[in-house]
This record gives C-alpha cells, sequence and structure tokens, in this order.
C-alpha cells in the first residue's frame, strides 16, 4: 500500500524538549522555535480515572504536542488509511507532535499523570473530525 505523505502517520514527530540540568531540580522549557507552529493554546489532562480514555477524535487543521509532565500513558494513532502506532509518553523532556488529520486516543494513564496539550489554534469544535468512519472515508 502507497502512502500519501499528506496523510500518512509517516508525519508524526518525537521532539526534544531542552532540559537544564541541575541538582536543585532539572527544568525544560518549550519556546516558539521548537514547535512548527504558533502557540494558541495550552491545556492538560489530569485525574483521569483508572481504564478511562480521552482523545478520540482528529482536526482538520489544528496540530497538537503532546508531553507527560508527570507519569505516563499511552497514544494510539490512527491515519486515514488505518495504519496504527502507539507510543508511550513518560518523560517531560520529550514531546510528541501530532499533525493534523491523524486519530489520536490517549489511555493507561498512569497513577497522577498530567498530560500537557500545547495546540496549534484556540478550541474550534468546526476543527474536530469525532466520527472514525468519516474520519476514515478521507482516504
Amino acid at each position: 500500500m502507497i502512502y500519501n505523505c499528506v496523510l500518512g502517520l509517516n508525519r508524526i514527530k518525537i521532539i526534544d524538549i531542552p532540559k537544564i540540568k541541575d541538582v536543585r531540580g532539572n527544568l525544560s522549557f518549550v519556546e516558539k522555535d521548537i514547535l512548527p507552529y504558533t502557540i494558541k493554546r495550552v491545556y492538560y489532562l489530569y485525574d483521569v480515572p483508572s481504564g478511562a480514555y480521552r482523545g478520540g477524535h482528529a482536526h482538520y487543521e489544528q496540530q497538537e504536542c503532546l508531553i507527560a509532565l508527570s507519569g505516563s500513558f499511552d497514544v494510539t494513532l490512527t491515519d486515514v488509511y488505518g495504519e496504527k502506532k502507539t507510543i508511550t509518553l513518560n518523560k517531560p523532556n520529550v514531546g510528541l507532535l501530532i499533525p493534523n488529520m491523524i486519530w489520536r486516543e490517549l489511555d493507561n494513564f498512569s497513577s497522577g499523570a498530567v498530560c500537557l496539550v500545547i495546540a496549534s489554534d484556540v478550541f474550534l469544535e468546526e476543527d474536530y473530525i469525532r466520527d472514525f468512519n468519516y474520519f476514515k472515508s478521507f482516504k
């Protein structure tokens, strides 16, 4: 099967977030040059109950970077062709860059896990694709 580079999972990237080591504790930061888009919204998920999942959608335009600030969780990514990949995030200096038109589901949250999301746009309900069958129709 030939994957369209515009919509395939090959666009997902793991990014290293700068880490300043110090005996008093480490410091990491995200600045405009680290992400390939302008940051327009930051939000975080926490206190996710055992067995629950988040996500279950894709975006027409918005891009996001997910970071496990604390604990760990799995991110299952699916492209419109049905190719699937699961990535475990568990380091606060590693980000998962999810481009537009990639379905995402987050689960397997450890106790105390915090997922930071840095988004390329403000919340726009019309940018969300919440029906997986409709999402798959874009292939």
